[in-house]
């Protein structure tokens, strides 16, 4: 999960600074793909007892606003 966490924002960052809009693109639909699989471990780690209902609930919550918040930016930068 930690791994899954630390690499939506690190691909944020690689493709917002990369020289062309496809490339940046290619990076965030990265980071979606990290966002879903963070939702997933947190799903497992739930249904196996690591962690209760309450931070599952917020995890995907958070994991929800962030892959809206990347669509955003993917349709935005596709415009450009």
């Amino acid at each position: 999960m930690r791994r899954a966490g630390v690499s939506i924002p690190s691909n944020i960052a690689e493709g917002d600074e990369l020289k062309t809009n496809k490339q940046s693109i290619q990076f965030f639909f990265m980071a979606k793909g990290s966002v879903a699989e963070l939702v997933t471990q947190a799903l497992i780690a739930f249904e196996i007892g690591h962690i209760n209902q309450e931070n599952y609930n917020y995890i995907r919550n958070e994991c929800q606003a962030i892959s809206s918040m990347l669509t955003k930016l993917i349709k935005a930068r596709s415009k450009i």
